[in-house]
């Protein structure tokens, strides 16, 4: 196979430059990234623990079921719980953020309480929510593009709430497969700096502890991907009415981050998350995981695409080219290398802040190596024809068949004793014959012999041995077993003498020259398989059945076909013959009786 891909270098050059072609577009524009990001949620999302710190009051079925639904609060319900997170100052919560959004004032007296506990306690952070939509834009050259996610308002806090907790915007990032893995540091609403509800929270925690905030690499609309550090449930959490009705004791919050918000189904507040494909998370617990994340330090980013992309597209073309040419089992394994490489190398990266795609480099290595397997296959299978194709006109169509049914040609030395019938055909006066012609007018004569009994031998399913200078042997019954092959030996014998005629006058209107056959048949045991050496073999059948058929051919006229006792009376009722007596064979000590056949029933 190497050989035949040496002998079509453009093909070869041209399939390589494919193959870095679509890995360098596939990591450029990442066409199954739903795939991907299946594949690397499950490799790099595994969640290592909750922090202790990061605590959830959560507004559950309990709770609404003590207070009512949600929509019949007043803000009395939220002023109280701020109240008796903060009465005890030593054991206040680090900070207390509310996931819910106090767009509109509702009664005065409840709105009044609420921003007052809020301004006293001096660490509460309230959501607002960032309203966006799709607004063609231009950039410096001048060109338009469409911004997807231009903001055109900011939904706040009703006012008096607003003046003591700030605005921190609570909106999640959902990816193009509809998980959610990315967090927004901050937003740009005008000339002002908005923080994301779960950065503003981590900022204000880390300034009550007096340290100095993580600064997370961001990308595009100053967004991060971020490691989760725990499923639902898995953050400690409390219901409100629990905290409110006194079952909770307060200074459990001590120094702690507390979050706030929805954890019941028909608040409408869950998503889809990375870290858990078949279940959603409520939107509080998300915020609880980025801020975890954060103090962790452990965001991402994506690689730059332009240098991944050509440097995925480079190991493509190099590893192509090495999968084409070597062996099957050397290109698996790289291709499994490379595989379980790139896995690494991508985890590698994750961890020091940075997310590359997996799927596609393995992905396209493995369809070159199943192109590589495949089409290696369909060329040694259309050499292994064309070398049938070639051997069958040396060799009987049987034995090739034979030899190369495990899909090599595996041929060894020795024979087996079998039963057969061996004729012999020789042309009469050939040595005359070729000092009167032209050689290359006796290798026409010749092949147009060979031809004859050729066709005459495979018609009736008999193997040809071989061509021995103006003679051809045939065996039949071997190697295979054949049904009536004594019959079928002298059925060749009619059909080559029937043939003869035609070719006489074919050879007598061109050359001038009469050629003729004669025959020898015999059958009995004899030895038939391989004989030879290692490197030079022939298929054969040895024996004094192929003897006596080799020494009949010599004692017969022109056109007269001479049987062995044995064959005659094995065929008496459908030949008719003309016996010819006890006739010396050479190198037969006896005389054995020879038949003439005259005609075949």
């Amino acid at each position: 196979m190497k050989n035949f891909l040496e002998k079509h270098v453009k093909q070869y050059d041209i399939g390589i430059a494919v193959v870095m072609l679509l890995t360098f577009l596939c990591c450029m524009f990442q066409p199954m990234y739903a795939a991907d990001r299946a594949l690397t949620d499950q490799m790099w999302q595994q969640p290592e623990g909750t922090n202790a710190k990061i605590k959830i009051i959560k507004i559950d079925e309990k709770t609404l079921s003590e207070l009512g639904q949600y929509n019949t609060w007043t803000r009395e319900i939220p002023a109280r719980l701020v109240e008796i997170l903060s009465q005890d100052p030593e054991n206040a919560p680090a900070v207390i953020s509310f996931d819910i959004l106090y767009i509109n004032e509702m009664d005065k007296e409840g709105d009044e309480r609420f921003a007052e506990a809020c301004r006293q306690a001096g660490n509460v952070i309230t959501a607002t929510n960032l309203v966006y939509q799709a607004t063609t834009k231009q950039d410096a050259n001048g060109d338009y593009y469409v911004d997807p996610l231009h903001i055109t308002m900011m939904e706040e806090s009703y006012p008096a709430l607003r003046e003591v907790t700030g605005d921190a915007f609570a909106n999640t990032v959902q990816d193009e497969d509809g998980y959610i893995r990315q967090a927004i540091a901050w937003a740009n609403v005008g000339s002002e700096k908005i923080y994301s509800l779960a950065y503003a929270t981590y900022a204000a925690y880390m300034e009550k502890m007096g340290e100095d905030c993580y600064q997370p690499k961001v990308y595009a609309n100053h967004e991060f991907e971020f490691d989760y550090s725990g499923r639902s449930g898995e953050y400690e959490n409390v219901s409100l009415c629990d905290v409110l009705n006194g079952t909770i004791d307060p200074r459990v919050f001590k120094d702690c981050i507390v979050f706030v918000g929805a954890y019941a189904p028909g608040m409408q507040d869950s998503f889809h998350v990375a870290v858990q494909r078949k279940t959603q998370m409520y939107g509080v617990e998300i915020h609880a995981n980025i801020v975890d994340a954060l103090l962790k330090e452990k965001t991402a980013v994506p690689v730059n695409k332009w240098l991944l992309a050509v440097l995925m597209a480079l190991v493509a073309g190099l590893c192509s080219r090495f999968i084409w040419k070597s062996k099957i089992w050397a290109a698996g394994i790289l291709t499994t290398v490379i595989t379980v490489a790139e896995f690494a190398v991508g985890t590698l990266l994750y961890r020091n802040g940075y997310v590359m795609p997996l799927i596609y480099l393995p992905l396209i290595l493995s369809v070159v190596y199943v192109f590589y397997v495949v089409s290696g296959y369909l060329v040694g299978e259309k050499k292994r024809w064309e070398i049938m194709r070639a051997f069958k006109k040396y060799v009987a169509p049987q034995i090739v068949d034979e030899v190369s049914k495990g899909g090599e040609f595996q041929i060894s030395l020795g024979g087996e004793r079998r039963e057969i019938a061996a004729m012999f055909v020789d042309i009469r006066g050939f040595t005359s014959l070729s000092e009167n012609l032209e050689p290359e007018e006796v290798v026409e004569i010749l092949n147009e012999y060979l031809n004859l009994t050729t066709h005459a031998i495979f018609k009736n399913g008999g193997t040809l041995d071989k061509f021995i200078g103006d003679a051809t042997m045939a065996v039949f019954n071997a190697p295979f077993d054949l049904d009536d092959y004594i019959y079928r030996a002298v059925c060749t014998a009619r059909d080559i003498v029937a043939g003869a005629q035609d070719l006489e006058d074919r050879m007598e209107k061109r050359f001038h020259k009469k050629v003729n056959f004669g025959i020898g048949i015999s059958c009995g045991p004899a030895v038939v398989g391989n004989v030879g050496c290692d490197f030079r073999m022939d298929y054969t059948a040895i024996g004094d059945t192929v003897n006596t058929a080799s020494r009949l051919e010599g004692k017969a006229m022109a056109r007269e076909i001479l049987i062995s006792e044995q064959v005659y009376e094995a065929l008496k009722d459908r030949i008719r013959v003309t016996e010819k007596g006890m006739i010396p064979l050479k190198g037969k000590a006896k005389e054995i009786c020879v038949y003439s056949v005259e005609e075949v029933l």
